[in-house]
């Protein structure tokens, strides 16, 4: 017989050191009986996990103590099947892209776009705001020029009937953007071959992106980030090592708030390519920092 209080005690003790300091939140109502679904709940919660995160931690600790016969609060859930993530290969999944994406740019403008790229930064995102549709249109295909000739692949966030229409490499959504695409828009974009990123902040929106077989999962804010006010509290580098084993089918970008100093941390998560924003663009010589941060990421462990 499970004592709930006990394992959802036993599930902390054995993982306060990885997932904290977070901030403990209230735990949501149960949408299960099983012993083992509330003390995850509580445990995830207590771990600093928001409700929806908890939820989907609380399935997963379920089904794996019933796949398995057995419940060991010692080891975090990571087994894709326990989270009912799609089965390998998968079935009208995007178009594939490089396993290590490597420095990862999002940058705000096309002029941006191509001095980045011409500085061999292997993959750069363009993320322009604008509500005008032509300056849209004009500024992706600039981007798409800018990048010719030099290897460097693009990706666009948000914009995608631009870039389908520039063609571009790629397309860029955070999970907001994903949620307003209709059905039949990301079979076009799947059919056109385009590539697809999708934004997560946690197991629920891993979940939500996995759904649509996107081409490579981005995966933060890891750290505190100024950039963008966001929902969530940063993910931390013991999360994101958590959501790597999990994620470990996708290409994977871990951004937000991630200098330099940070590298050597981040790729012993085992994530691949990191994103970076405001070291290359605050930089004082952004081609030699964009060096900088590539020695950074193929530096020997």
């Amino acid at each position: 017989m499970i004592d709930t209080d006990t394992l959802a005690q036993d599930i902390v003790r054995h993982h306060t050191g990885t997932f904290t300091p977070s901030t403990p939140q209230p735990v949501p109502a149960s949408e299960g009986t099983s012993p083992v679904y509330r003390a995850a709940l509580a445990a995830c919660s207590a771990l600093g996990f928001i409700a929806a995160d908890a939820r989907c931690l609380a399935r997963a600790w379920q089904a794996r103590a019933e796949r398995t016969d057995a419940v060991n609060a010692a080891t975090w859930p990571d087994e894709p099947q326990d989270f009912g993530l799609q089965a390998l290969p998968q079935q009208n999944a995007f178009a594939a892209c490089p396993r290590a994406l490597g420095l990862y740019a999002v940058l705000p403008d096309a002029a941006w776009v191509g001095r980045m790229a011409r500085a061999g930064v292997p993959t750069v995102q363009l993320r322009f705001k604008s509500e005008d549709a032509a300056a849209i249109a004009h500024e992706v295909q600039a981007a798409v020029h800018a990048v010719q000739g030099t290897g460097a692949l693009l990706f666009i966030n948000d914009h995608w009937q631009a870039a389908l229409a520039a063609g571009a490499y790629g397309l860029h959504l955070g999970q907001e953007d994903l949620d307003a695409m209709r059905p039949d828009d990301l079979a076009t974009l799947r059919r056109a071959g385009l590539r697809l990123g999708v934004s997560t902040h946690g197991y629920a929106e891993m979940l939500r992106a996995d759904a649509v077989g996107p081409s490579y999962v981005a995966m933060g804010a890891v750290f505190p980030t100024t950039l963008k006010r966001m929902a969530t509290a940063p993910q931390g580098l013991g999360r994101l090592a958590a959501y790597a084993r999990l994620m470990q089918s996708y290409p994977l970008v871990a951004i937000g708030g991630i200098g330099a100093e940070h590298f050597a941390q981040v790729r012993a998560t085992s994530v691949g390519s990191i994103a970076v924003v405001r070291a290359l663009v605050n930089a004082p010589d952004p081609e030699a920092a964009a060096a900088q941060l590539q020695r950074a990421l193929h530096a020997p462990h």
